[in-house]
């Protein structure tokens, strides 16, 4: 078995209102020195698989098809 992190982002140029209401929110708790915040989204994965090549694929393919909107989101895949 294999576990794995897939995080998936807004592509740079993406207008992130959630991301701005976070930030305004820390803002107003208190925090500063906060200049940007993205937000995103992260899945943990655990394959029936100990081939590591093929399982680095099969996550490439699950975001490609349902994890990630590549149009405006990047994702990136770690074996952990």
């Amino acid at each position: 078995m294999l576990k794995a992190r897939v995080t998936v982002t807004l592509k740079n140029g993406v207008l992130d209102p959630q991301g701005k209401a976070i930030g305004g929110a820390l803002a107003t708790l208190g925090f500063e020195g906060v200049g940007q915040v993205r937000q995103g989204k992260v899945f943990d994965i655990v394959l029936s698989t100990s081939d590591r090549a093929a399982a680095e694929s099969e996550l490439k393919a699950m975001c490609e098809r349902l994890l990630a909107n590549t149009v405006i989101e990047n994702y990136s895949v770690a074996i952990i």
